[in-house]
């Protein structure tokens, strides 16, 4: 905190969250959103002036630093507007709103968000970051404050004006349109799109900044699985070995940075989110079940190992994100001189690491407020482990043992540097997605570790976010659940509940999914027009009640549900969910038409209509040898178009029975474990033969 900081706390000092704690001792007067709030700005005739972004946002550092630390801002802000926190991983409807309207008037969004509105929560300003002094023609947040409240107080008709055309745009976009039919050449479409914009040279799509977009890949990855495309199981694999090799991943410390601010994924954004984890995770997992890259499963696991060390709460609850800073300073603690590894490693275990890491005596990375060299390096790889053993004619086994015997040294030395910001709170949504990663690599990896961690967090969520009448709540922190949960959090914990129920065959997780799928159907439904609202029919009113498709750094729980919908009705042989599966595809299909690849994640449940299926249910003894060896072999092969139940033979009463009947005359066939395998409706004659199995689903 800078010395023009306040030593006397704001109205955020009894907040929970980590990032409105961050701006508790700002000069800024700010409060959280709350009915105090508004209440005050109306009495006081005062616009409102919110601020939106999130503990690990880097930018959001450097505009705290510049402008909400500073007396001169301060003294404007506090006299003429009331002044609104919003940390949007808590509050997601309001930034989703919110940021709605920032694409409407600037043509773009990001964080820090900055609105500002009448005390009806109605915006007629939006803008992202400010610095304290206007510059190179970007205006200062003081001359900006000023003008604006200079408009407030003499031209309230310009006001009435701008808000009125910001609301029309806001209900026009939030209205469905009309439909259109779709088809498989809507995959075609979009595969053809991500393949123009496939980097051939670097992977990933586009030029910079690049971002991992772990949905693409496992879109293209069903893709090539239902076409036989080499082409996209290219643009996967590619993708997924330059990211494990470039600066995005941490080399020392495992797990994912944000994003790469450069086209070769060498610079990144050093914060670590923990959707970005575990949609990686289940990216790297699935496409090692296609085709047995080890890299692939060793990245998977490491991004686990990161997960359970540095972000996994007593409870087993999953903690949000780390920040990029540290010492208020991007990248600090996760960047090296080579001076330093000189010093930290023997002289035989510095040389190996400064070549294979790419270590430069200047450094290699440029700070990006004055993109000039700092010293400093970014570990990285330019040739795979596998082509460097093979130039230093060793097993490539033996440098494996060496560079992880480096890394544990240097990793216990930066454990000791001052640790970036870690958000510790526990978000429903992003913890199903966590769990649904680790519940699919157990089963790929057959590890029990995984699994349990999987089990453990789920029972948490369960004990912790749930009110008296079973709803979700959204955000655990501090021994407290609070705030109603919004779709991303019922349809990405049933994703969870499905990844557990098929990796275990506890038909309680299977139940759970049930459960979660009709309240959310009977709270979030958009029954005139079809699809789910953001915001539950009990949850605060906004400007509007919004519909979200776009899947962007995370897919939205309109796209998930897609897929869960379409799981439930296969395994459960519920009609009902295919009906809500219908009307779901129809109320998005015109948007989704005009660029398919921008919703890749909806396009992997759509694939799952308009393509292959099956049903493969297993009734046997479940820890018998056959058993377990028709499961391992269905889990060592990348099916993602099969839903897979099982019966135990010897519980007559088993609930799965009750939850699909359909099942109810599934028995063994000659004392054995027999699998039916149904493909597209019909079903083909039941089997005790795992090749007879495997050969039905590769067909």
């Amino acid at each position: 905190m800078n010395q023009s900081a306040s030593k006397t706390p704001n109205k955020l000092i009894n907040e929970k969250s980590p990032y409105l704690l961050q701006h508790a001792y700002n000069p800024v007067d700010w409060y959280p959103w709350s009915d105090k709030a508004f209440a005050k700005a109306k009495k006081e005739n005062k616009p409102i002036f919110l601020s939106i972004g999130y503990s690990t946002c880097h930018w959001c550092h450097v505009m705290e630093r510049e402008s909400f630390e500073d007396a001169e801002v301060a003294k404007v802000m506090n006299d003429s507007f009331i002044s609104i926190k919003v940390d949007r991983e808590e509050r997601p409807d309001i930034d989703n709103i919110y940021m709605r309207v920032c694409q409407i008037v600037t043509g773009r969004g990001g964080w820090p968000l900055t609105i500002v509105m009448t005390p009806d929560k109605e915006p007629f300003f939006a803008g992202t970051y400010f610095s304290k002094e206007t510059k190179y023609g970007r205006p200062g947040i003081i001359d900006l404050l000023t003008q604006l409240n200079e408009i407030w107080t003499t031209r309230q008709s310009d006001i009435t004006k701008a808000v009125n055309e910001i609301l029309e745009h806001l209900k026009s976009k939030s209205e469905s349109g009309d439909t259109v039919s779709l088809d498989k050449s809507l995959l075609d479409k979009a595969f053809q799109d991500l393949q123009h914009q496939f980097d051939n040279e670097h992977g990933g799509f586009g030029n910079s900044p690049k971002f991992p977009i772990p949905h693409n890949l496992m879109f293209l990855l069903r893709y090539a699985a239902a076409t036989g495309s080499e082409e996209a199981q290219v643009i996967v694999n590619k993708t997924l070995t330059e990211m494990r090799n470039g600066g995005i991943y941490d080399h020392v410390g495992l797990g994912f940075h944000r994003y790469s601010t450069d086209r070769h994924w060498l610079l990144p954004h050093f914060e670590k989110m923990l959707y970005d984890q575990a949609l990686l995770a289940m990216a790297y997992t699935e496409a090692f079940q296609m085709n047995k890259n080890n890299l692939f499963k060793e990245t998977a696991l490491q991004i686990f190992e990161y997960v359970l060390r540095d972000m996994t709460s007593p409870e087993g609850g999953f903690y949000s994100a780390e920040d990029a800073d540290s010492e208020g300073v991007e990248g600090k603690f996760y960047t090296w001189s080579k001076d330093e590894i000189n010093k930290l490693l023997s002289h035989e275990e510095a040389e190996l690491f400064i070549e294979v890491y790419n270590i430069a005596n200047d450094g290699n990375f440029k700070d990006e407020s004055t993109r000039t060299l700092s010293g400093v390096n970014i570990p990285h790889l330019t040739k795979s482990t596998s082509e460097i053993a093979e130039t230093k004619n060793i097993p490539h086994e033996e440098l494996i043992k060496q560079l992880n015997t480096i890394r544990e040294k240097l990793f216990n030395t930066r454990d000791k540097r001052i640790h970036p910001l870690k958000d510790d709170k526990i978000l429903t949504d992003w913890n199903g997605l966590m769990m649904a990663a680790l519940a699919k690599a157990s089963r790929v990896f057959d590890n029990e570790k995984l699994l349990s961690s999987a089990k453990k967090a789920s029972n948490f969520i369960y004990d912790k976010m749930l009110t008296a009448n079973n709803q979700l709540l959204h955000r655990y922190k501090d021994s407290s659940a609070e705030i109603n949960a919004n779709a991303e959090d019922y349809a990405f914990l049933t994703w969870g509940m499905l990844e557990l129920y098929e990796t275990t065959f506890d038909t309680k997780y299977l139940e759970q999914a049930i459960q979660l799928t009709d309240i959310f159907i009977k709270h979030f439904w958009d029954s005139n027009a079809g699809g789910f609202y953001f915001t539950s029919d009990y949850s605060e009113k906004l400007l509007i009640r919004s519909k979200e498709i776009y899947d962007g750094a995370i897919p939205s729980a309109n796209s998930v549900a897609l897929s869960n919908l379409i799981r439930l009705s296969r395994i459960t042989g519920e009609t009902k969910y295919d009906e809500y599966t219908d009307k779901l595809v129809k109320a998005f299909s015109k948007e989704i038409s005009r660029m398919p690849s921008v919703y890749t994640q909806f396009l992997s449940g759509f694939g799952l209509i308009v393509g292959d299926s099956f049903e493969v249910v297993i009734v046997g003894h479940r820890d018998s040898p056959e058993t377990k060896q028709i499961i391992v072999g269905l889990n060592n092969y990348f099916t993602p178009n099969k839903v897979c139940i099982f019966i135990p033979a010897d519980d007559a009463n088993n609930s799965i029975r009750t939850l699909a009947p359909y099942t109810e005359n599934y028995e063994m066939i000659n004392g054995k474990t027999t699998v039916y395998v149904c493909r597209n409706h019909q079903c083909n004659l039941p089997t005790n033969d795992i090749d007879e199995v495997l050969k039905q689903l590769q067909e």
